[in-house]
């Protein structure tokens, strides 16, 4: 029994001495823990230093990236990261409109109404308000010439008067209201506007 109490009291003054030892001091003036890892991942830094401020040119870059890749997707076209962002903004954003003849509204809107709101927007250009009267006003360039924010004008045969206009953006799209869907992006080489393509002109921006 007296063997029995002495093993009790040995183990428990054991366990006692493993948690004192183990228990953190709480001296405040002793010495803190170095961090280690602080010490290792960024030896020029201190926590008392402020934190670099991102690069803006960068931060700038990306967002500039993330909002061409959209508009690449959205549109259907290839991009080479420097066209006009805001003409591409702004088609964008009218995709979908419907078609309503006479009218220039995002809640409908006519070919060349929809020409001249997207030139107001982007450019701050007042156009003409029908297809025949811009055709007039612009500079006539040829099919290879086309650049992005050119216009593209269609007739329906030799001799038949301009019925339709839309903007180039590149790779043979171009942006237009059509009767049959409202605003949208169509290709020239579909059979259709390859067959009444007419003419292209430049808008004099200066």
């Amino acid at each position: 029994m007296k063997h029995s109490l002495l093993y009790c009291l040995a183990a428990a003054s054991l366990t006692l001495s493993f948690f004192y030892e183990r228990t953190l001091p709480t001296d405040t003036s002793a010495a803190p823990v170095p961090v280690l890892a602080e010490a290792s991942l960024f030896p020029s830094w201190t926590p008392d230093m402020p934190v670099p401020p991102a690069d803006d040119h960068t931060a700038a870059s990306s967002r500039d990236s993330l909002a061409y890749n959209y508009y690449a997707q959205t549109l259907g076209l290839k991009l080479d990261f420097d066209e006009n962002k805001a003409l591409l903004r702004t088609v964008t954003d009218w995709l979908g409109t419907p078609y309503r003849y006479g009218s220039s509204t995002r809640r409908g809107t006519d070919c060349s109404g929809f020409v001249s709101r997207v030139f107001q927007e982007v450019y701050g250009i007042t156009l003409q308000r029908s297809s025949r009267s811009m055709f007039q006003s612009v500079k006539r360039i040829s099919k290879a010439e086309m650049e992005e924010g050119d216009l593209v004008f269609f007739r329906r045969g030799p001799g038949q008067p301009i019925y339709h206009v839309g903007i180039y953006l590149k790779d043979g799209k171009f942006a237009h209201s059509a009767t049959s869907g409202g605003v949208m992006i169509s290709s020239l080489r579909q059979a259709y506007y390859n067959r009444n393509f007419y003419a292209a002109g430049r808008v004099e921006t200066n």
